[in-house]
């Protein structure tokens, strides 16, 4: 099992761990003093009051809660956050309110999981044809639909 090694950067930051010996993702909680209330179509950035030191061939990868998603619309700006092995600084997590109701991030809360997962880490080479495939160049919808 690889190891995350975590530093509070406040005495208030929750420390992530797995909520069963199954889960993929370690809950982000916000680090804040007070509420932050996001009206619909609104963005925030919220600390987590930590960092990390992630093994080198991995990334941590950010990704919403299922549930404040779906229940509340709270989702992340980027989709997927990204931090890498190399990064030491305070681990934010951006989202954003996608319904028109607002809602309150309270201090303490569950705001998005992260995972830790293996990356390549390739290098580029220009060159003057690739490889032909079935699909080609066909784009977005090229597949069809099933």
């Amino acid at each position: 099992m690889e190891i995350i090694k975590i530093k509070k950067l406040s005495e208030k930051a929750v420390v992530p761990v797995r909520a069963t010996e199954g889960s993929a993702g370690m809950d982000l909680c916000a680090c804040i003093e007070e509420g932050i209330t996001l009206k619909g179509g609104e963005t925030a950035l919220i600390p987590t009051g930590i960092a990390a030191e992630i093994p080198k061939g991995f990334g941590l990868f950010i990704f919403p809660r299922s549930g404040l998603s779906i229940k509340h619309g709270i989702g992340l700006l980027n989709s997927v956050g990204v931090v890498d092995s190399d990064y030491r600084g305070e681990i934010k997590v951006g989202v954003i309110n996608q319904i028109s109701e607002s809602y309150t991030i309270e201090p303490g809360e569950r705001i998005a999981q992260m995972v830790l997962m293996p990356v390549a880490l390739a290098n580029t080479v220009v060159v003057d044809s690739l490889e032909e495939t079935d699909r080609g160049d066909g784009g977005f919808g090229s597949t069809g639909r099933k």
